[in-house]
């Protein structure tokens, strides 16, 4: 009589796999999608990594500048904020003619002005792009000539470059395109190259390249002192806009201008979050996948 086979032996005789109680466990917790991480833990990560993307952005993208006078009337107003590209110049793209540029103080036309005292808040707002630096003695102007040109003014106007008369609808109501005064009014100067001129729009209250013609640069502004081109007023709202080059700059015969590259018109903590949120997306879906070779017992709800 021949007997009966083991249960747990194979069909060979041999014995075969005993099933254990930590398999089954483990079985379970293949089965179990993972638990989500908190979001509220997340966010701290992602505040970082936003921090440091505006960081990056302020030092090679874009930078938020305050407006501290009223030399770029009616263009910008005192205490507007604006967005400056700090990107084409780094691809060799040199200011032109009608653009609104922010530039390092080239030879010490800030003397006698007062130097603010930021608070703590504005350090940091300063260090991640929402606000200048105070250590940094900055000019916001309009560039009328560039390397090669020759501005000239004679009593009240209009202001000429290479002998084509320049229409102005930007100049400061009121205000003529030159003024007659001995020191800065009257002028006719020859722009070298790696130079450029700046005039204020407010013609009348802006210490600009007219009245700094003593100093090493004879008034002019190197390029590599150029911070950037301002392209949007971003703060207050209600005076959001671009600021292109005038029609003005484009009239036959005044010169040839240098193409430049498209300029960022976004503020660098836009930027920051907006990169960050799909990197979160993707971090929370991940998190929330089946271990591989699990069945989902559930069907996903809506997110």
């Amino acid at each position: 009589m021949t007997s009966g086979s083991d249960p747990a032996a194979g069909g060979d005789g041999t014995p075969g796999h005993q099933p254990r109680a930590d398999d089954a466990d483990a079985g379970e917790d293949a089965r179990r999608p993972k638990k989500q991480r908190s979001f509220l833990k997340e966010l701290p990560i992602l505040i970082v990594i936003a921090l440091v993307l505006a960081l990056l952005i302020k030092t090679f993208l874009v930078q938020a500048f305050s407006i501290p006078s009223d030399s770029m009337q009616n263009t910008l107003q005192q205490g507007d904020r604006v967005l400056v590209d700090k990107l084409t110049p780094w691809f060799g793209s040199e200011p032109e003619r009608g653009e609104v540029v922010v530039f390092h103080d080239p030879d010490n036309w800030l003397a006698g002005e007062p130097a603010p005292t930021p608070n703590a808040v504005q350090k940091v707002l300063s260090w991640i792009g929402l606000m200048p630096s105070a250590e940094e003695k900055d000019l916001i102007k309009r560039v009328i000539g560039v390397g090669g040109d020759t501005v000239e003014c004679k009593k009240t106007g209009p202001l000429t470059v290479n002998g084509k008369a320049l229409d102005e609808p930007y100049v400061y109501p009121g205000n003529t395109p030159c003024t007659q005064d001995d020191i800065g009014g009257q002028f006719k100067v020859k722009v070298p190259k790696g130079y450029i001129w700046v005039m204020g729009d407010h013609r009348q209250n802006s210490r600009d390249s007219r009245y700094n013609q003593s100093d090493k640069n004879h008034g002019m502004v190197p390029v590599d002192k150029v911070v950037g081109r301002a392209i949007v007023k971003a703060w207050p709202i209600n005076r959001w806009g671009t600021l292109p080059v005038p029609d003005t700059f484009d009239q036959p015969g005044l010169g040839q201008q240098s193409s430049a590259s498209a300029s960022l018109t976004v503020a660098p903590d836009g930027v920051a979050f907006a990169a960050v949120l799909p990197l979160a997306l993707w971090r929370r879906r991940r998190a929330s996948r089946p271990a591989a070779g699990a069945v989902r017992t559930t069907s996903p709800g809506p997110r």
